[in-house]
C-alpha cells in the first residue's frame, strides 16, 4: 500500500545516508580487474566495499525528492570521526599481528 512504500522508501534513504556516512568516515575498498585481448579491453569489473560502525550521527533531515523518492541528511561531529578513525585503526593493526 502507498503508506508502506512511503516508509520503506524513507528507510532505504536513511540507510543510504549511513552508508554515504561510513564511506566518509572509513573510506571505500575497491577491488577492479581488468581484461585485455589482442591489444583491446575486453572485461573492465569494478567492486567496491564499505564496513564500519557509526554511532552519535544526528538525523538533520529527510526530504522528499519526487513522488517516491527521498533524501535523508544527517550530522557527525568531528570528534565522534575521530574517535571512530582511532577505534578502526586499533582494530586494523590488532588484525595485522
Amino acid at each position: 500500500n502507498p503508506a508502506q512504500q512511503r516508509l520503506m522508501a524513507i528507510r532505504a534513504s536513511k540507510l543510504d545516508a549511513y552508508r554515504n556516512l561510513t564511506e566518509q568516515v572509513y573510506g571505500q575498498q575497491l577491488d577492479a580487474s581488468a581484461t585485455v585481448a589482442d591489444m583491446v579491453l575486453t572485461n573492465d569489473t569494478f567492486r567496491t566495499r564499505v564496513e564500519g560502525v557509526i554511532y552519535g550521527a544526528k538525523l538533520v533531515s529527510i526530504t522528499p525528492v519526487g513522488e517516491d523518492t527521498y533524501e535523508t541528511t544527517l550530522s557527525l561531529d568531528r570528534d565522534v570521526v575521530q574517535d571512530l578513525r582511532t577505534l578502526y585503526m586499533g582494530q586494523v593493526s590488532a588484525k595485522g599481528r
